[in-house]
């Protein structure tokens, strides 16, 4: 019997996990991504956190599933801590039973590309349009060829919408839900020391974030936060959380790159919110950019006759809880065992158990991460005081920890075969 085929829309993480979920689950895969080639030539984004499901399921996706812990670094530890204007550091909460990995985006990337078929990648597509046949048993996409304008179509069983908080797919069927503005941008950047290795900055910066290279710090600030942690191949990557009004954006991104001008802001910023040695990490940090924080009430329905949404594209969510990638992850696996599960035939029953299965949870992680948001960035929370690291109690600074994300340490049934002999 000829395989089914899937059509997925957005080649970054969330596309190539169910990319490769898929191929293990029987299904031929087409990826959609309008960037012309995979960024491996041009390596680039920030730094992530893995959880332990998420290390799980990529291990039982590598041939050598110690490849993982090449491109990754253990992180123990979790500690919320504050800095005051007179850049007086305190402790929070610590959490030394965090089992995550670090790891840079454009590392992860690699890593699960590699494991796939070059020949099923479009690169250069731009996603257009769908249709359903008449008789609901295939799906046909139209999609243009940036380098010549040409109009293809593309004919399979299933289209999955891998294609970001902005997913045109997800507009195209639901055009009034709209994206929600988080009140704050994400100031980001690597710092890659592997020729400044014993300089003051990186001496400096080991002293005064002492378990720096196994904690994922996040530091709060005056109106705003700044997540650190260290990555494999001398990398430190900062996330700085910084309240202001919503820029705007003129294409269909998030990401901004920084002007001059902007770069001068940041670091002048840095260094009156900071201690020294972390205004001197930014400041040494080439080519950081802006990331504009959205978000969106949770979707009740992720799947219509042959078209599924997965990752951002299902659950747009901010970046407070380290849910996005992970959550794309677990998508990914969960679609994939469900249609494995179920067969081509009954393609209905293996999406409403996907639908079944995951925004019972995702929805959850994306309010919880919606709320901690604005407890860090002293925003107001209805029917809540806004939180002040200087009066907060005990319970409320714990409260932070990313161990206290509701349903965390979940694991779906549907992935538990995965796992045997594991």
């Amino acid at each position: 019997m000829q395989k089914p085929r899937a059509i997925i829309v957005g080649g970054s993480i969330a596309g190539i996990s169910c990319a490769k979920a898929l191929i293990l689950a029987g299904w031929d895969v087409l990826v959609i991504e309008k960037t012309r080639g995979p960024p491996t030539a041009n390596p680039t984004g920030a730094g992530l956190g893995l959880d332990p499901l998420s290390q799980k399921i990529i291990q039982t996706w590598l041939h050598q599933p110690d490849l993982l812990y090449k491109i990754t670094l253990p992180l123990s530890i979790n500690q919320n801590q504050a800095t005051d204007e007179e850049k007086v550091s305190w402790v929070l909460a610590r959490d030394e039973n965090f089992n995550y990995r670090s790891t840079y985006w454009a590392d992860l990337h690699g890593l699960i590309y590699n494991t796939l078929p070059a020949q099923i990648f479009l690169w250069g597509h731009q996603y257009l349009s769908f249709t359903i046949s008449e008789d609901k048993n295939s799906v046909k996409v139209k999609a243009k060829v940036l380098q010549t304008d040409k109009i293809t179509e593309i004919e399979g069983n299933l289209l999955v919408a891998a294609d970001g908080s902005r997913s045109s797919v997800r507009h195209s069927i639901l055009p009034d839900i709209k994206l929600r503005y988080a009140g704050y941008c994400i100031w980001r950047g690597v710092l890659n020391y592997s020729e400044i290795e014993n300089s003051e900055t990186i001496m400096g910066i080991r002293k005064a974030y002492p378990d720096l290279g196994k904690c994922l710090y996040m530091d709060l600030g005056s109106g705003s936060y700044i997540v650190l942690v260290e990555l494999i191949k001398e990398k430190v990557a900062w996330s700085w959380f910084i309240n202001q009004p919503e820029p705007d954006l003129k294409a269909n991104t998030t990401t901004m790159k920084l002007s001059n001008d902007m770069m001068k802001v940041l670091h002048q910023r840095a260094e009156k919110v900071w201690v020294p040695e972390l205004a001197r990490v930014i400041k040494e940090t080439k080519d950081p950019f802006v990331n504009v924080i959205y978000d969106c009430d949770p979707l009740s329905q992720i799947f219509w006759d042959k078209v599924v949404l997965t990752g951002d594209a299902a659950h747009p969510t901010t970046p407070n809880s380290g849910r996005s990638t992970n959550m794309a992850i677990i998508d990914a696996a969960v679609l994939g065992k469900c249609l494995e599960k179920w067969g081509p035939e009954n393609l209905h029953s293996a999406l409403e158990e996907y639908q079944s299965i995951r925004p019972p949870v995702t929805s959850k992680q994306v309010l919880h991460s919606r709320l901690a948001g604005r407890l860090r960035q002293g925003l107001s929370v209805p029917d809540r005081e806004s939180f002040d690291p200087k009066t907060a109690n005990r319970e409320e600074c714990e409260f932070l920890l990313n161990k206290n994300v509701p349903l965390v340490d979940n694991v779906p049934p549907v992935l538990e075969s995965m796992f045997h002999g594991t």
